[in-house]
Parts: structure tokens; C-alpha cells; sequence
């Protein structure tokens, strides 16, 4: 297979990793506005918050990592 084949030589996964070119990292998202689970705040997430999971805002994700 050369690179000049129609996929690029990516093995047809869209390039990108996988990722289909969606914007990847640094790329526009579709932000969700929520209400942080521990301040209350509203906020706006890049995922649609699921009913009964907590959602935390940038601020109280950051203490809540795990590693």
C-alpha cells in the first residue's frame, strides 16, 4: 500500500486516530450547559450530562481526579 492510495494510508479509519476529523483536540465542541454537582454553579460541559451522575465544573473536576 502506498500513501498515495484514497485513504492517505490510514487504513480507512478517517485519519485522525479514529476520530473521523470531528474537531480532535483543540477543535470546536458542542457544549452542554449543566449545574456543577458540588458548587451549584452552571456551567457548560463538551458531553450531554446524563440524569444521576454527577457533573462538576472545571474547577471541581480538577479536585475530583483520580490520578
Amino acid at each position: 500500500m502506498s500513501y498515495d492510495d484514497e485513504d492517505g494510508g490510514r487504513g480507512g479509519r478517517g485519519g485522525y486516530g479514529g476520530r473521523g476529523g470531528r474537531g480532535g483536540y483543540g477543535g470546536p465542541r458542542d457544549m452542554h450547559k449543566a449545574v456543577c454537582s458540588e458548587c451549584n454553579q452552571e456551567c457548560e460541559v463538551p458531553f450531554k450530562p446524563t440524569e444521576g451522575r454527577p457533573v462538576y465544573c472545571r474547577n471541581c473536576f480538577s479536585k475530583h481526579r483520580k490520578f
